[in-house]
């Protein structure tokens, strides 16, 4: 997927202060214990009673290099999985986990399995920064944060050092304009993908969200529970649907919030995602007093001048791609409008460096120049899965069509449908994932209006996706990626569902 889609929303609120992150020590967490018994022999799912017997081995979090301990409550463990699903008795890799017990033991209902998007985002690291937010749920469930395979701590992909991820950024122009920067860029994304499969090829092909979901099921057993229930936010909300799609039987109460359109393919994505940052830039502006056609000009006329002339920060510059960075991630909630009015206004007056934080802390990267791997991740997951493979003649074809729905965001993300994927050394499984569900329990689908990243009308189209009686649409009046603990209505409404079981009406409305 084109932007990233969730982990931004935490960089912002984190942009001026060192980031915390929970963690396990340097040798990662201590492999789950099987139980005895024939470790061979599948049970009914195919699975080694070895895998489907493991008993985690709860441990203290040890604080992560620069970071500090998620605190006494949280306790670090991880599940082996199979690295390849047709071979369920071959190699495995772990699957990191962070859990927090339920406060009321009588009142437990099981766990609550989250996935903060990215994809690529840690929930290892996220989930105890963002607990304060759920501590209602963690009343009576056990809030479990997981690395989806292929990040971090779960056979994390790598894909560059920080010394070739600084270089690309510096001189890779990400809205190519003449045949030399047209190659260098599509250069750059075999390049990125040749590093992947260097440092990383016996773990890319196994990425997909499929096989995620399939880990989320080994993971429910192992945790106890009969039913996943389940937390997806952004990119967790299609890894969600493709969860419901796998094991309808075995979905619990679950959330959708932020919701990825399942029926768009790699360009699909990335027209929904023109559409949607120009809305929220628009509703941005309006905010301001500006007319959004002119301040949108105002915007593009900055954007020029960078990309011929990068503003200096320190020895570093403040290219046009990294300022349409810096742009787009105050974009994910309305409380980092005022960072955009002040960023702009100080690059229009020559100094980059607000703009430039902004691009950093998306990037993730830290003030000693170390990047982390969030984007290595999110590529290899994004490319395992799409099949939609647009070649650089087709992404050139698609500058116009996009430049006309965002003057600001569409050459970018035209020019990303092929820079993405286009050369990855592993074949993409589908064009899009699956998400009908039948025989499912309902699925709540939270769609904010003003969602720059996963626009609104994905969540219309999970939803029917879903199937009759199982996808239930909450509609959030409002701004920003992501609805719950922002909306009050939304958080009641949610709570309600998740804690008492009550379903709200199909089209519930906030705001």
């Amino acid at each position: 997927m084109s932007i990233r889609i969730r982990a931004a929303a935490f960089a912002v609120a984190a942009l001026l202060v060192a980031g915390c992150s929970a963690g396990t020590d340097p040798a990662g967490p201590a492999p789950a214990t099987p139980s005895r018994g024939d470790a061979k022999a599948p049970d009914d799912s195919g699975l080694p009673q070895a895998l489907v017997s493991q008993r985690p081995d709860w441990r203290r979090c040890e604080a992560p290099r620069g970071g500090e301990s998620p605190g006494s409550a949280w306790r670090c463990a991880s599940v082996r999985v199979p690295l390849d699903y047709a071979e369920p008795d071959g190699e495995t890799i772990p699957v990191a986990l962070i859990r927090k017990e339920a406060l009321d033991k009588g009142e437990r209902i099981g766990s609550l399995l989250f996935d903060f998007g990215g994809p690529g985002a840690s929930g290892v690291d996220i989930l105890p920064r963002a607990a304060a937010e759920y501590g209602s749920l963690n009343r009576r469930y056990d809030l479990v944060g997981f690395d989806p395979r292929g990040v971090q701590r779960s056979a994390g992909v790598v894909c560059r050092d920080d010394e070739e991820l600084a270089a690309a950024e510096a001189r890779v122009d990400l809205t190519p304009d003449t045949p030399a920067e047209e190659a260098a860029y599509l250069k750059d994304g075999a390049d990125f993908g040749a590093g992947c499969a260097r440092r990383s090829g016996k773990v890319i092909p196994h990425t997909t969200t499929t096989n995620t979901a399939r880990d989320m099921d080994l993971v429910r057993r192992v945790l106890g529970d009969d039913r996943l229930h389940y937390f997806g936010i952004s990119y967790g909300t299609e890894l969600g649907g493709v969860y419901a799609h796998l094991f309808p039987k075995s979905v619990g109460r679950t959330v959708l919030d932020a919701v990825v359109d399942p029926t768009a393919d790699s360009v699909g994505h990335a027209r929904n995602q023109t559409i949607g940052f120009q809305r929220a830039l628009d509703n941005y502006l309006k905010s301001t007093g500006a007319d959004p056609k002119s301040g949108t000009d105002r915007i593009v006329r900055l954007l020029g001048r960078l990309d011929r002339d990068p503003l200096p920060v320190g020895e570093r510059k403040l290219t046009e791609g990294l300022a349409l960075t810096g742009i787009a991630v105050t974009l994910y909630g309305q409380g980092n409008w005022p960072l955009l009015t002040s960023a702009l206004r100080e690059a229009e007056n020559g100094n980059g460096a607000e703009l430039l934080g902004l691009a950093d802390s998306y990037n993730d990267r830290d003030a000693t120049g170390h990047y982390g791997t969030q984007s290595h991740s999110q590529r290899a997951i994004s490319c395992a899965d799409s099949s939609t493979r647009p070649t650089a003649a087709q992404a050139k074809a698609l500058v116009p069509e996009f430049r006309a729905l965002s003057p600001v965001f569409g050459a970018f993300l035209a020019w990303d449908t092929a820079g993405w994927c286009a050369d990855w050394p592993v074949a993409g499984e589908s064009a899009t994932p699956g998400a009908s569900a039948p025989g499912a329990g309902p699925i709540l689908v939270v769609g904010t209006t003003g969602d720059p990243a996963t626009p609104y009308e994905g969540a219309e189209r999970m939803a029917k996706a879903l199937g009759p009686g199982v996808g239930v649409l909450v509609t959030n009046k409002g701004e920003g990626h992501g609805a719950y603990g922002e909306s009050a209505c939304v958080t009641q409404t949610v709570d309600a569902y998740l804690l008492d079981g009550k379903v709200p009406a199909y089209g519930t409305t906030c705001g």
